[in-house]
């Protein structure tokens, strides 16, 4: 299920980039480490719900608006 992880990031850098945030002002604000927010976006870890909702309501939108589709998930 790294394809999860890998997706979920992939939304996760898009939305940061949609608000103008840089990586270390969001893991600032997520109260993370700037490290593990990289890693998070490159989709080498998966994330607990709780760091899921807190990413999402720095990013102003809905922690589901962040998830990817199911079909995102197949193997190409």
């Amino acid at each position: 299920m790294d394809n999860l992880a890998k997706a979920l990031g992939e939304r996760i850098r898009a939305q940061r980039k949609i608000c103008r945030i840089s990586q270390d002002a969001l893991a600032l604000a997520c109260s993370l480490d700037r490290s593990y927010m990289g890693r998070i976006e490159r989709g080498e870890v998966n994330i607990t719900v709780e760091k899921l909702y807190r990413i999402a309501g720095e990013l102003s939108c809905d922690p589901s608006y962040l998830l990817p589709e199911v079909a995102e998930l197949q193997p190409t």
